[in-house]
């Protein structure tokens, strides 16, 4: 009898708690400004806090220069300087690798170290039927091909090109076990 009793009392309090939270004002900020006129509200906004006052920005001393070959901006005294070779030279029976060029656009020949001239710089390769030969021959290997080139060599804005007359995959020896 007074588990009966007990239950209406538990529903008239369970609604008056939910009315009662319904009817309290509301604990969050509003997201309307105070009474207040729109320009005394901008004045407000536009005086400066009352913490320390910010400092002009002073210039840059060595700014960013223009790279010539790429059209990017580079950090001052980054870039080493490469070793160009002079309009004309030729490369005959050079050993690399078929590789892109940094934005992804053109294809560049990057030589593999000699032991004489361990610092030649990616020669970018001038598009002929060349050039396509050696991408079919990438694209349809499942290895990583070695190329020997020969071909005259341009120069153009700080870049070395090459239009190449002569191609060959060099042949890894096999293993045996």
């Amino acid at each position: 009898m007074k588990a009966v009793c007990l239950i209406p009392l538990l529903v008239l309090a369970l609604v008056s708690v939910s009315l009662a939270d319904a009817t309290a004002p509301a604990t969050q900020p509003t997201t309307k400004p105070a009474d207040m006129p729109a320009d005394q509200l901008l004045q407000q906004m536009l005086r400066p806090a009352n913490g320390p006052v910010a400092q002009p920005l002073q210039p840059i001393l060595n700014p960013p220069a223009l790279d010539q070959t790429t059209g990017k901006m580079v950090v001052p005294n980054s870039a080493l300087p490469q070793n160009l070779r002079r309009e004309g030279d030729y490369i005959r029976d050079r050993l690399g690798r078929l590789t892109k060029s940094a934005d992804g656009t053109q294809m560049e020949f990057t030589f593999e170290a000699d032991g004489r001239n361990m610092q030649d710089p990616p020669v970018i390769i001038l598009p002929n039927l060349k050039l396509m030969a050696m991408e079919n021959a990438v694209n349809s290997a499942n290895r990583d091909l070695r190329f020997r080139i020969t071909g005259p060599v341009t120069e153009y804005k700080g870049r070395n090109y090459i239009l190449l007359e002569k191609v060959s995959v060099v042949q890894e020896p096999t293993q045996q076990f």
